[in-house]
């Protein structure tokens, strides 16, 4: 597949009138900065108490190491050049694993696995092998269960490959970002079209059904020209599924970040075109858009479960995943239960400590009250679908959906009716306000406006 510069600059959109306002992402709800200490192991050891046996979960392995540190890289994370202190971590999350197993012993199936990271790609093959053996040792799995992995295409050998595949993996997911030599030098990430290329043959060569490709916009020195070209070798690739991510610049959370000269970055309108003639290339090339930033084949399970109105988003992203229950393993690892929020302790060595003491490693969380449970809703329906149904709020919520209901029509009315409209049962944000859905969602968020954490721009 080829574009013209003539034919990008013919497709180049006209940035969508107002402002990006800096709202969360909404991967929860309430969102990890309102989550305190008065959330600890003790509670969550409640919250597993009252699983279920034919419950189904999910498990979230997060692997708190790679061996190069993406200045653009945001999650929780550090740069080793040694595999010791990887070993030392894998002991502690065999022994979490150990306890947290356990403790859900015979309530809860597994549903779906994701490794995440950091980079679980760079584990030795043996320890892959090994920490497989151990979830499928510890947990019930269900026949069909899905693993999931997050590679970085540099990490990944035939030794890594095979190991992976021989735990079960069925959906891999390639870090990409972006292939041009100028941005990815100045995101420390150097990784060529040919290496990414030969992974995703590997992937598939060894049975994985579904690939997906992380594209970001917004990095340095980026344009609506090189985000073009980018999309277009990814969709060489032909990708079950594309996420397109706007770069979220955090230097005051993540101090690696401070190596990317702000002067480099696109302004808000340029973030604007770029995501969305990123995002029509991939439709025009058959691909449906999902949620906010998610792209799908027609016949792959999330663009399935979007025609449906079953799409989920939790902190992985957008997901065909139903699980109520999502048990987060490794430092910084986020729990979902019914009750609410939980979050692992951070510090790698801290977490460590408490895990091989047999204990717990929650730091903190947030149980939900019924208005969080409504708001969480209406938040995850705006974000999955643009629309949610008033009615349904209400018969879910009763009082509680009542009160959102009016915040909801108040909304509509408003001067942020551009944001909102009422059409029939359901309030809707117009197709030209999407790319500020996010901006639309926290209208409905009543602990934004404490001032508590601090969130990148909306689009």
């Amino acid at each position: 597949m080829s574009t013209s510069a003539a034919a990008i600059d013919a497709m180049r959109p006209t940035p969508t009138a107002g402002v990006a306002e800096n709202v969360p992402g909404y991967t929860s709800y309430p969102t990890a900065p309102h989550f305190h200490p008065g959330v600890g192991p003790v509670v969550v050891r409640g919250w597993m108490d009252a699983l279920e046996g034919d419950d189904e979960m999910s498990l979230y392995l997060h692997i708190p190491y790679c061996d190069r540190l993406c200045w653009f890289c945001a999650c929780h994370t550090k740069q080793t050049r040694h595999y010791a202190p990887v070993a030392t971590f894998l002991r502690a999350l065999h022994r979490e694993i150990e306890t947290v197993g356990g403790l859900v012993s015979g309530r809860g199936r597994v549903r779906a696995v994701h490794f995440g990271g950091g980079s679980p790609t760079m584990l030795k093959p043996d320890d892959i092998l090994e920490l497989g053996r151990a979830l499928r040792d510890r947990f019930d799995f269900l026949d069909d269960a899905g693993l999931s992995v997050e590679i970085d295409p540099s990490d990944m050998d035939e030794g890594r490959l095979d190991a992976f595949a021989a735990i079960g993996m069925t959906r891999a997911s390639l870090g990409v970002q972006d292939f041009d030599p100028k941005v990815q030098k100045a995101i420390n990430r150097e990784q060529s079209f040919a290496l990414t290329k030969s992974i995703v043959d590997a992937v598939r060569a060894r049975g994985v059904l579904s690939v997906n490709l992380d594209l970001l916009y917004g990095l340095p020195h980026q344009t609506c020209e090189s985000v073009a070209a980018t999309v277009i070798q990814a969709l060489t690739l032909a990708p079950d599924r594309l996420a397109l991510f706007g770069y979220a610049h955090v230097p005051w959370f993540k101090k690696h970040q401070t190596m990317i000269d702000e002067a480099w970055l696109p302004d808000s309108a340029a973030r604007l075109a770029q995501s969305q003639l990123a995002a029509r290339l991939i439709v025009d090339a058959g691909y449906e858009a999902l949620g906010l930033d998610h792209f799908a084949k027609p016949e792959d399970a999330l663009a399935v479960a979007a025609r449906a109105g079953k799409i989920r988003r939790n902190f992985q992203g957008y997901t065909e995943d139903q699980c109520e229950t999502l048990i987060g393993l490794g430092p910084s690892a986020i729990s979902r239960y019914r009750q609410g929020y939980s979050q692992n302790i951070v510090a790698t060595g801290e977490y460590e400590k408490a895990v091989n003491s047999g204990q717990l490693a929650t730091a903190r969380g947030i149980e939900l009250s019924v208005d969080d449970q409504a708001r969480a809703w209406v938040i995850e329906r705006l974000m999955c679908n643009f629309l949610f149904s008033g009615v349904e709020l209400v018969e879910r919520f009763g009082a509680v959906g009542q009160t959102l209901l009016c915040e909801a029509s108040r909304l509509a009315i408003s001067g942020a009716g551009q944001l909102l409209r009422l059409e029939g049962e359901n309030f809707v944000v117009p197709a030209e306000s999407r790319p500020l859905v996010r901006t639309v969602a926290a209208k409905f968020d009543k602990y934004l406006s404490n001032g508590t954490g601090r969130h990148s721009i909306a689009v």
